[in-house]
């Protein structure tokens, strides 16, 4: 509980920092050095559920949704556990709009203030080796300015001291927005687009191997996304990958 206390002191801001960019409540936009205010922190209180999900090994989709593989209707998943902070609904869901597509990215100090107050979810946190967030293309990463999940994963890294890896996985291609699509798309849509780079988990030289591993992301809708990295990163014979989210819709 000392380490938590320690972490949300108040820590002093460089004078002209503040002038640039003073801090600000990331969700009433009142100045606030932790970027989270009293007020809005009760608000979020009162919403946050704090959730882990054990993961079936394998999902049966809704018949509305079927998807064949090799004459079966269940697709493998390649992640033990899930957690997150909110459902993506109300306040949350405007929240994480704004962060990904109106230029806030300064609201990842909100999320990771808040998350790191429940010391259930710090003490899950810190018992992983190796933070990796969800990566996105570079021409995407060029539209927006910034990597939303990556923002996250590198505070909370930062603040919990443990490894961040953002080069092991990388994104290979662009693919239409998951948003978009349906649940069955979506999983057909992922595939192929992530990729791990030979050099860090070569033999003798994995990074990876036998670590265990979290995976960050913004929001989970069908977890399409989610498991195909954590398809991916499994070759690198990790010991256990969980993922992650601020929410879940």
């Amino acid at each position: 509980m000392e380490k938590i206390n320690k972490l949300t002191q108040k820590k002093p801001v460089p004078k002209i920092l503040n002038l640039i960019y003073p801090p600000k409540c990331g969700i009433c936009g009142k100045l606030n050095q932790d970027f989270l205010c009293k007020k809005c922190e009760k608000i979020l209180d009162s919403q946050a559920i704090f959730q882990i999900d054990k993961i079936d090994k394998i999902d049966k989709f809704d018949k509305s949704d079927k998807i064949v593989r090799n004459n079966s209707d269940f697709i493998s998943k390649n992640f033990e556990n899930h957690l997150y902070i909110f459902k993506y609904e109300g306040i949350i869901r405007n929240t994480i709009i704004k962060y990904k597509f109106n230029e806030k990215s300064y609201l990842y100090k909100t999320f990771v203030n808040f998350l790191l107050k429940n010391e259930k979810f710090f003490k899950i946190l810190e018992s992983y080796d190796t933070i990796i967030p969800v990566p996105i293309s570079k021409k995407r990463k060029k539209q927006r300015g910034y990597n939303q999940s990556e923002l996250i994963a590198k505070e909370l890294a930062n603040k919990l001291k443990i490894d961040l890896d953002i080069s092991s996985l990388c994104k290979q291609k662009d693919i239409i927005e998951q948003s978009k699509l349906s649940k069955e798309e979506r999983v057909e849509n992922i595939k192929g687009a992530y990729i791990l780079k030979k050099q860090n988990y070569i033999q003798n030289e994995n990074v990876l191997k036998d670590k265990k591993i979290i995976l960050i992301d913004d929001v989970f809708t069908t977890g399409s996304t989610a498991n195909e990295c954590c398809r991916v990163l499994k070759k690198a014979n990790p010991k256990r990958i969980d993922v992650l989210t601020i929410a879940k819709d």
